[in-house]
């Protein structure tokens, strides 16, 4: 082993079996890994040292007795400072929530500890996971997350410092939280494997809400069946939870075979609306695709103001989730002034919008389950373009629908746009799993990413195209120069 906190779940599983590395070495790595790095990266709410050696001695301990243990126990990950954990500050990345602290566990964190995984930190999040709409990742308690492959950039998302963290080799796996774009987008920007889980399917009891018909907490990884793995841990049916599907999950122990599968795509997307420096890399990507032998077919969403739809639930339902903090003043404590204006602004939100949304919404998710029946999975770009500069603007205006253009006075901040391209908006409106995987990266040497989509509670499917897809391929398997640090060679 190389490097083990770049490691596969897989690969760290047979290596702790086997007693060549045990649970406290690993977790000592990954704390020093956090110490530093983390800080330097912007990635880290909380080192948790105690907390970890004693789950890494419990884990080795079922681990000698050789019963009892999962995939994941041993191993060390971090959780979005989001997800509760007992007697220990959640701050949601928000300062006026910096020294709150919860006498219970989440759900997420109780599972995965079942499972044997050794939580190691809280991981760094943009505050109130974006709620309001922030103008600049420096929307954060800790700062702006900076990509471990290029500092002068951002991470990507509010799920920002898990994506650094597992991006950079601090931790093998992470869990991030999505409602429109949380996991994919950093995962997409940090080279690191992202999976949305269908809307339901997660507990998100013990997490901050931001959207009550959106949330969703899922794992980012190295590889899609790590994703899966991870998935099998956390995945199950919670009371606590309104949203609750009751489900369970399980990967399909012998994977569907690629050429089983129907793929809809938008050429548009791929040749036009993404960004020029991203087009080779995805261009390769399609090429490997057809190489897996799926059937490609052309599929385009219906042109709904899906982008404006979800911003307009998130915003109405984050807002009133926020509405104490609103009326308190104390919103102006936040970060990124933008976004305390906007989440003042969200409850104002007029009834009629709202229920006008949640039917275009409504009409999305009938319209996605025609086009599922025609295909299996949708494959689109994670996202437009790399990641931005840590100091850039990312106001959502300034990504028009069609490259060059801008927004006429008067029209729709969000206009429908060609092809997939609100693909993740849909996604997530729709309550559908979404995968993003590392396809190569940029003409400036950033990461690049597709997403995979697929139907309601088809997550194990979206999976093993992903997993097919790397076992031809090696782009997730890249790391980034990062200066030497414990456990590294220069």
């Amino acid at each position: 082993m190389n490097d083990p906190l770049f490691a596969t779940i897989g690969e760290l599983h047979a290596h702790l079996r086997r007693r060549r590395i045990s649970s406290v070495e690993l977790t000592r790595l990954a704390l020093d890994r956090l110490s530093t790095l983390g800080r330097r990266y912007n990635a880290v709410a909380r080192v948790l040292p105690e907390h970890a050696l004693e789950e890494a001695r419990n884990a080795d301990r079922l681990l000698r007795r050789g019963r009892n243990t999962s995939a994941l126990t041993g191993i060390p990950y971090g959780a979005k400072d989001l997800v509760a954990l007992r007697g220990v500050p959640t701050t949601w990345g928000a300062k006026p929530y910096a020294r709150q602290v919860f006498d219970f566990d989440a759900a997420v964190i109780v599972a995965l500890r079942r499972a044997g995984a050794v939580l190691a930190a809280k991981l760094a999040m943009i505050e109130l996971a974006g709620g309001g709409g922030y103008r600049y990742p420096s929307a954060s308690l800790t700062g702006p997350a900076r990509n471990p492959w290029n500092p002068g950039h951002w991470t990507g998302g509010s799920s920002s410092g898990t994506g650094a963290a597992v991006g950079a080799g601090m931790v093998p796996f992470g869990i991030g939280s999505e409602t429109s774009g949380s996991i994919l987008s950093p995962s997409s920007g940090c080279n690191v494997t992202g999976l949305r889980p269908t809307y339901g399917l997660v507990s998100r009891y013990g997490a901050m809400a931001l959207s009550w018909t959106m949330d969703k907490l899922g794992p980012m990884c190295r590889s899609a069946e790590d994703c899966g793995l991870v998935l099998e841990a956390i995945a199950g049916p919670d009371p606590r939870d309104p949203g609750s599907a009751g489900r369970t999950f399980r990967m399909h122990r012998r994977p569907i075979r690629p050429s089983a599968l129907r793929v809809g795509y938008a050429p548009v997307d791929f040749e036009e609306t993404a960004q020029p420096s991203i087009r080779a890399a995805l261009a390769d990507a399609l090429r490997a695709f057809r190489r897996l032998g799926v059937r490609l077919r052309r599929t385009e969403l219906p042109r709904l103001p899906i982008d404006s739809a979800a911003r307009l639930i998130i915003r109405a339902e984050g807002s009133t989730i926020f509405q104490d903090l609103i009326e308190s003043g104390r919103v102006y404590e936040l970060a990124d002034r933008r976004q305390a204006i906007g989440l003042v602004a969200g409850l104002e939100v007029p009834a009629r919008d709202y229920l006008n949304a949640m039917r275009v919404r409504r009409l999305l998710q009938d319209a996605c389950a025609q086009l599922l029946r025609e295909v299996d999975v949708i494959l689109a770009p994670a996202r437009p373009g790399p990641s931005p500069r840590i100091d850039e603007p990312i106001d959502p205006e300034w990504r028009p629908a069609r490259p060059g253009r801008r927004a006429r006075a008067g029209a729709p901040a969000f206009p429908p746009a060609r092809g997939n391209a609100a693909l993740t908006a849909a996604g997530n409106l729709a309550g559908l799993p979404g995968l993003s995987l590392p396809c190569g990266f940029s003409t400036e040497g950033l990461p690049v990413a597709v997403q995979l989509v697929g139907r309601p509670f088809e997550d194990a499917t979206v999976i093993d195209l992903g997993r097919a897809f790397q076992s031809a391929t090696d782009w997730h398997r890249r790391r980034p120069e990062i200066p030497a640090g414990p456990g590294r060679r220069s």
